[in-house]
């Protein structure tokens, strides 16, 4: 079962490019507060936005 549409395809991230992993990261932390859902992204529960702002996320991360 595939819950994507057809011409949308996963892409391979290199790891040494970290301008674009830091900017795939930011794009998904932004979403919530682009959507209005919270006023800064450090705000939102469900985002890793909040390690990234020293606060407790739901999920520990471990930084590379």
């Amino acid at each position: 079962y595939k819950f994507w549409k057809e011409d949308n395809h996963a892409i391979e991230l290199d790891c040494t490019e970290t301008e674009m992993i830091d900017q795939k990261i930011n794009y998904i932390h932004e979403n919530p507060l682009k959507d209005g859902i919270v006023d800064d992204v450090c705000d939102y529960l469900y985002s890793s936005a909040r390690n990234y702002c020293d606060q407790k996320g739901l999920l520990e991360i471990e930084f590379l």
